[in-house]
């Protein structure tokens, strides 16, 4: 069955199966001579000699189908106007594709492609009303100046960025830490519809991932890896935010608080 998926449809089953993470599947690629088809087709003895690849993710790999519905998963995504763009795909953020780590590929609703520098503004939920006041002028200023701001789209200072860019005319990303059939937090429901129309609203999940303390930091790194600076407006000092910062730093990237 896995010879008749394309690239693209094979890079979505592996995206989809737990198991299988980024860091897993460019060890797989390498040993398949970068054909993710040829992972799904491969036989259990060769699978199983990649390094970090165990028993369940071979079982995994090899009854894939039963794992994932990629039927179920096309056709939803059509219904809601998202496509999957996959790490090798020229639309998939520059920025992003330079870190050690990237996702498989993005589930992406909106037009917006990242066409300019992407700076993140983030901080706590718990944010005070300074914080929020400078997280949206932050991201206003900075629209005006030509970047797109990138946020997770969570209560208090990541919602005051995202309204700070729209405010301006500008673009802003959403990353979200589910699926994106998912609007999470609720209460954000318009504000990830006007993110969809203008701007974008992506994640790495499949739909009806939830939230979770798994998927936050995975959504943290993706903010970090598509901006060239972090900006912390308020955080805990073990906060989710400067998680963010961390991968940052790894990165290589601006980090201003």
């Amino acid at each position: 069955m896995a010879a008749t998926l394309n690239h693209r449809q094979a890079l979505l089953v592996l995206n989809g199966l737990q198991h299988v993470g980024p860091v897993m599947l460019r060890r797989l690629l390498e040993a398949f001579e970068g054909d993710p088809v040829a992972v799904l087709s491969g036989q259990r003895e060769k699978l199983s000699q990649v390094k970090g690849v165990g028993d369940k993710a071979v079982s995994v790999l090899t009854n894939w189908s039963a794992h994932f519905d990629l039927s179920k998963e096309i056709e939803r995504m059509k219904a809601s106007g998202i496509r999957f763009i996959a790490q090798t795909d020229e639309a998939f953020p520059p920025m992003l594709q330079e870190t050690y780590d990237p996702p498989i590929g993005l589930y992406w609703k909106g037009n917006y492609n990242v066409d300019r520098p992407c700076v993140a503004i983030i901080g706590t939920r718990r944010s005070t009303l300074y914080g929020q006041n400078v997280a949206r002028k932050f991201a206003s200023e900075l629209s005006r100046l030509g970047f797109c701001i990138v946020s997770g789209m969570a209560r208090g200072t990541d919602t005051a960025a995202h309204e700070g860019a729209l405010e301006a005319g500008g673009k802003t990303v959403a990353v979200m830490g589910c699926g994106l059939d998912i609007v999470y937090p609720p209460e954000n429901l318009d504000l990830y519809k006007r993110i969809a129309v203008e701007g974008a609203v992506v994640s790495e999940f499949p739909f009806g991932r939830r939230a979770d303390r798994q998927t936050f930091p995975m959504r943290n790194r993706v903010v970090a890896g598509m901006c060239e600076a972090v900006i912390v407006v308020e955080s805990d000092v073990a906060g989710g935010s400067m998680i963010t910062a961390r991968f940052a730093g790894e990165q290589g990237r601006q980090i201003m608080a």
